[in-house]
């Protein structure tokens, strides 16, 4: 049985006291979210792989892009949803029904996106992340001009195809080292 106070299956010693600059960092996240995420809490045994977790995630989560910060969640739930992934499930099927306002869509896009209300720029957005977290090495042109089609520029493809890929990488650390998802997650936005 696991320890409910460690965000991870795994016992690793946490620095302590942390830096200032992370202490900062998971204030704001406290402040803004009513929560540390565990993966983040997760990471802070090693503070430059925090770091680093942390601008790749930001940068592609919350920088300027053509994709709204609700297709970005979109994507990271298709991904973890495909790779059943416990914690990114949870904590983005979430974030997708907070940014939507539509507990029914976060439900729907944990479950199986293909039955959620969406519009053709959505589904082809979700089928190409489904395709790059199942055969990215089946990806053609004819994939990507499908998206262009809808809209997308190249820049936008390069973020779909970044935020399946980073979402890929995390769901395959969070499962394999038993990351739980905070208990704050289940109830936000119902």
């Amino acid at each position: 049985m696991s320890n409910p106070s460690k965000p991870t299956a795994l016992d690793l010693p946490q620095v302590h006291p942390l830096p200032e600059a992370t202490r900062k960092y998971f204030d704001i996240c406290q402040e803004k979210l009513g929560m540390i995420p565990n993966v983040l809490s997760a990471y802070a045994f090693d503070i430059e792989k925090l770091n680093a977790f942390t601008a790749m995630y930001n940068n592609l989560m919350l920088a300027d892009s053509g994709l709204s910060k609700l297709e970005r969640e979109m994507i990271a739930v298709v991904v973890s949803s495909i790779n059943r992934c416990w914690y990114c499930q949870v904590a983005h099927g979430a974030a997708v029904r907070e940014l939507s306002g539509k507990p029914e869509l976060g439900e729907a896009m944990v479950m199986n996106w293909r039955a959620a209300n969406l519009d053709s720029r959505q589904t082809a957005m979700l089928a190409f992340a489904e395709k790059v977290t199942k055969a990215s090495a089946e990806i053609t042109e004819d994939d990507r001009n499908e998206l262009r089609k809808k809209g997308f520029s190249d820049r936008d493809i390069w973020d779909i195809s970044s935020v399946a890929g980073f979402f890929n990488m995390s769901n395959r650390v969070a499962s394999a080292t038993g990351i739980k998802p905070n208990d704050d997650y289940h109830a936000l936005a119902r």
